[in-house]
């Protein structure tokens, strides 16, 4: 039976490497690990699913459950492609009943030492991300109590892998958002500087510069800040404006060049 101290050091182990400098593959090696250690099985795998909803191998105990988990992810079938498909645990499946669920996945799992398998989902409420495999091979199935354990340690996993996600996401939309504000002030500036230097409306030098812009597929704060280092010349916005009945551009100065 596993020790109430055994249970704290396991999790304390789980959100330690949650804290700071988080790596997901030494978090999944840890989890996989802690899994095996507290509920005596022989070995597990950890999948998740990637930004296409795609499952992918991220961590296993042995080179024998990898190779079984890899397989599974192959022919699309077996316990951790359908825990994340239904978001519900699979557990105690002996190798018969393996054979009738997954026909192709069974001949891997009998020709191996394992005589039971388990699939914990990675969930938080209708969000599955995955899933936890455990394999045993001695006879006899995992009680309640290991099941709810087992259920604990991917929740609490779930959790966290959720919760660095977002945090990875907000700092993005961060760091896009400033970058996007830079661009903004450099944007106002050329078109300020095309608009004085040129008396054209703020309108026009804006306009010249987009079109630019989408003719050579270049960033508009990229032609912005060639505009005010004067790389891009006048005359170059000019020949790029549409044709319309308002005035095309920045008029060129005298002596510049078409």
């Amino acid at each position: 039976m596993v020790t109430q101290q055994r249970l704290l050091d396991a999790f304390v182990e789980l959100a330690d490497t949650l804290v700071s400098e988080f790596d997901l593959i030494d978090f999944a090696h840890t989890l996989t690990g802690t899994a095996v250690d507290l509920l005596q099985a022989d070995a597990a795998g950890l999948m998740l699913a990637d930004q296409r909803g795609n499952l992918q191998l991220l961590a296993s105990s042995s080179v024998e459950t990898r190779t079984l988990e890899l397989f599974e992810l192959q022919h699309n079938e077996g316990p951790c492609v359908d825990v994340y498909r239904t978001g519900l645990p699979m557990t105690n499946i002996d190798q018969a009943e393996v054979g009738q669920r997954w026909p192709a996945f069974a001949a891997q799992v009998q020709a191996g030492t394992f005589s039971s398998v388990h699939a914990i989902p990675m969930r938080l409420r209708d969000q599955t991300i995955g899933g936890l495999n455990l394999f045993l091979t001695r006879p006899g199935h995992l009680s309640d109590r290991d099941l709810a354990l087992a259920q604990g340690l991917a929740d609490i996993a779930t959790i966290g892998l959720l919760q660095e996600r977002a945090i990875q996401e907000h700092q993005l939309l961060a760091e896009q958002l400033q970058g996007a504000l830079n661009s903004r002030i450099v944007i106002e500036q050329a078109k300020g500087m095309l608009a004085a230097q040129h008396d054209v409306p703020i309108s026009d030098a804006f306009t010249a510069m987009r079109s630019y812009a989408r003719r050579s597929g270049q960033p508009l704060a990229q032609i912005a800040r060639q505009v005010i280092d004067g790389t891009l010349k006048p005359a170059q916005l000019r020949s790029s404006a549409p044709s319309t009945g308002t005035r095309p551009g920045p008029k060129a100065t005298p002596g510049s060049s078409a």
